[in-house]
């Protein structure tokens, strides 16, 4: 476990991924900005193209949690996250425990109910619904961009009706959450 305390106007995602970069092996970060804290995990293999070169798979980030009266789905995340409620055979399993447990947090920024994964195969399906949920927000952003500077208003139209079939797809994947 690694703690860094960054100054107020500090970048801290820019800084975290370097972080991890820098450091070949996996580490539990904890970065302090401000009143507030941050956990970051990532895992990292050596690349296949570049001696002794570090990849990384992504970065897994918390969103800033007050030090002091946490909100109840962060004070949830805290009390799931000790090694006396955690079942792990090694390390690595121990490690990808505490990133299925990030993973729930941000799916609880959606739902607004944290839920540890029973299984590594609901864990999994809450990554991949968790990244389709973000793709659709993403498309629904850019398609609102471009009905916006739409001139046509029957091409405006043929928009909206794309940002409505996109939005019931955006419920959808946050049901599967």
């Amino acid at each position: 476990m690694l703690t860094a305390t960054l100054s107020d106007n500090a970048k801290s995602q820019r800084l975290t991924e370097l972080i991890h970069r820098a450091i070949p092996y996996p580490v539990v970060l904890v970065t302090v900005q401000a009143d507030s804290q941050s956990l970051s995990l990532a895992h990292k293999r050596w690349s296949q193209g570049e001696a002794a070169a570090i990849v990384i798979e992504e970065v897994r980030r918390t969103s800033p949690m007050p030090q002091t009266l946490p909100a109840p789905i962060d004070a949830a995340f805290l009390a799931s996250i000790a090694l006396s409620g955690i079942c792990a055979r090694d390390l690595f399993e121990l490690y990808q425990r505490w990133i299925d447990l990030v993973i729930a947090l941000e799916a609880a920024s959606i739902t607004g109910v944290f839920a540890t994964p029973e299984s590594a195969e609901r864990a999994t399906a809450r990554r991949e619904a968790l990244a389709a949920h973000a793709r659709l927000r993403h498309d629904i952003a850019a398609i609102r961009a471009q009905a916006a500077r739409e001139t046509q208003m029957n091409r405006r139209v043929d928009l909206n009706l794309a940002i409505k079939r996109l939005e019931t797809e955006l419920a959808a994947a946050a049901k599967a959450l």
